[in-house]
């Protein structure tokens, strides 16, 4: 009896040293295989500036997240390899290791960091800004309930605009068709960060001459983080330390600026508290 039991202690023992293990290597195998294979593969989304967009004149990936990809992998000594990802298929991809790392226009929420893990430390805060028609007589987001808003698939807008204002969600899957059906008239108004929406209207004054963002707030402004797989903290810190440099000597700002990201109060207020912490 006595021998069974020592048997089945040390079994259970022995998986739980091996559980430990794994855990230990799975959390050391991603910042390794960068190393060793010398590139960091970064998921990117390419839905538009200054976030991330395909130059016309020289089919270039450019952007604010793909300057900060290459500070990444600048930073570790590694070359930048970036995969195209969507809203439907971008946590999947990182979860089969297609990429090593998301910066792809994912705010922090609860919900993402119960499957994934994240870089404490941001490298934007956004929110979202609503277009609609002028002559909507739509004026704040409580205008909102019972009328349908589109959004991108997995947008962290969609709860709150569905609990907190009422509204009839349409799930598109890129900016690009949400925005298309706006002008489609399939909804009153299309939800996205309010930095590429800003632009977007700037850029293409004839093509949305009779749309605004006429709301005086943004939806929920949340941090922009960089994702990774869960357990991976090597990697995670790594990064965390590179994001906070790059805070710190004021690239972001320099990033934010050449991308015409047009809000960068968050990132002038992180700059000066990490700088003054070296």
């Amino acid at each position: 009896m006595f021998a069974k039991t020592l048997t089945k202690a040390v079994f259970h023992l022995t998986l739980a040293v091996s559980a430990l293990a794994a855990t230990h290597a799975s959390a050391d195998s991603t910042l390794d295989r960068i190393k060793g294979r010398g590139a960091l593969t970064v998921g990117v989304i390419l839905s538009g500036a200054p976030f991330g967009y395909i130059d016309p004149k020289s089919q270039e990936q450019k952007g604010y997240n793909l300057d900060i990809a290459k500070a990444l992998a600048d930073d570790l000594g590694v070359k930048l390899e970036t995969v195209t990802v969507t809203p439907p298929n971008r946590v999947q991809f990182l979860q089969q290791g297609k990429v090593d790392i998301l910066i792809a226009n994912m705010q922090y929420t609860e919900e993402r960091a119960k499957v994934l893990d994240y870089v404490p430390t941001p490298y934007d805060r956004a929110g979202g800004a609503a277009v609609v028609r002028k002559d909507s007589g739509l004026k704040d987001w409580t205008d909102l309930k019972g009328k349908p808003v589109c959004v991108s698939q997995g947008s962290n807008y969609t709860q709150p605009l569905i609990e907190t204002y009422g509204a009839t969600v349409k799930a598109l899957p890129s900016q690009p068709e949400s925005l298309l059906a706006l002008q489609g008239g399939n909804c009153v108004a299309a939800v996205h960060v309010g930095g590429t929406v800003a632009l977007l209207l700037a850029d293409r004054p004839e093509e949305w001459k009779d749309y605004a963002i006429p709301f005086p707030t943004e939806l929920i402004p949340s941090d922009s983080v960089i994702w990774l797989r869960k357990g991976e903290k090597d990697t995670q810190a790594a990064l965390d330390n590179s994001v906070k440099k790059l805070h710190a000597s004021g690239k972001l700002i320099e990033f934010a600026k050449a991308n015409r990201l047009l809000n960068t109060k968050y990132l002038e207020e992180e700059q000066k508290a990490l700088s003054a912490a070296k």
